[in-house]
């Protein structure tokens, strides 16, 4: 039911998108171009485009891209960066001019479910991300655009359905697999609550090592994991014959979530323990031990060239995965 492709976010280091503007950037990155040919060897049937790579572009340069583009399905990936008045403007104008029909979005720059540890400014974010995607999907909308906002680990299911639903028919969902695990909620129980406005998917899965706080999430090749990719697809079909799906491994850096502290719930609406139950049990799939050093090249400081071999084997094995589960 996938028609499985690729984005740029597992390979940050690799296209030159980690550490970027910093000493630990990577000064032989492949960039969009690079990208692009790896997609296409990989046989990619959709392609996401980080929005950093079009910004900027003359009308022309934009063309080009669209010609060069041809015939692939496009997402374009943009995030709000939750500044007073900011609208998707240029979003919408590149995303239209490449000839993509999908912006993909993140409303909000929490990470690890951590909302309690932005105090009263969640609840101005939350604020802003749906004042700002009500008036910007009509914007879209214009231009035969649709918004799919992601579950970027400060969302849950429910949420994302509401505000969806709030800001008109042309605005859906991405599902990141993986990501459900980082707000406290079971994958399958999101696919059954938000299918009916999943648009597009990221492919994730993670190691789980436990910690006294909760658990870390470690980033592998999809498939190697623990995020039961299977049952989420099977309950997906139900909703959405065909759905573009984009292969991403983790980040650099794993994700440590502190849900067996009572600060970590501060904001979120209830949660069954039920529900909790079974995505505990999940996270114990091929998980790692206390003490195993589930460090990646990047957070070891490992220099760059054994960066790039690490996420481009994940890359590939995440393909031979899929392609012995069918889907590719």
């Amino acid at each position: 039911m996938f028609r499985v492709g690729l984005n740029p976010y597992g390979l940050a280091y690799t296209v030159g998108l980690q550490g970027l503007g910093t000493s630990r950037r990577n000064d032989r990155a492949i960039g969009m171009a690079g990208f692009v040919a790896l997609a296409r060897e990989l046989g990619a049937r959709c392609i996401e485009l980080d929005g950093r790579w079009l910004a900027g572009a003359t009308d022309g340069e934009l063309a080009r891209m669209r010609d060069d583009l041809a015939g692939e399905t496009l997402i374009c990936s943009y995030w709000l960066s939750q500044t007073p008045g900011e609208t998707l403007a240029g979003a919408v104008r590149d995303t239209a001019a490449v000839g993509a029909a999908m912006i993909r979005l993140h409303l909000t720059p929490v990470l690890e479910g951590a909302r309690a540890s932005w105090g009263a400014r969640w609840g101005d974010m939350v604020a802003h991300g749906r004042a700002t995607l009500q008036r910007e999907a009509v914007r879209a909308a214009d231009a035969g655009l649709v918004i799919a906002i992601e579950d970027h680990q400060d969302f849950g299911s429910e949420e994302l359905v509401d505000i969806s639903q709030e800001a008109g028919a042309n605005v859906g969902i991405v599902f990141d697999t993986g990501n459900a695990y980082s707000v406290g909620e079971d994958p399958v129980a999101f696919a059954h609550r938000a299918g009916h406005r999943i648009r597009h998917v990221h492919l994730k899965d993670y190691v789980a090592q436990p910690t006294d706080d909760g658990y870390r999430l470690v980033r592998c090749a999809i498939g190697d994991g623990c995020v039961p990719l299977v049952e989420i697809a099977g309950v997906l079909a139900a909703h959405t014959p065909s759905l573009t799906a984009s292969i991403e491994p983790g980040a650099l850096e794993s994700r440590h979530i502190r849900l067996f502290t009572a600060e970590w719930w501060k904001g979120y609406p209830p949660r069954s323990a039920r529900e909790l139950g079974t995505a505990l049990r999940r996270l114990r799939i091929n998980r790692l031990s206390e003490d195993t050093d589930s460090r990646t090249p990047w957070e070891r400081g490992a220099p760059g060239d054994e960066i790039v071999a690490y996420e481009i084997a994940q890359i590939r094995r995440s393909v031979e995965n899929l392609r012995a589960m069918g889907w590719i």
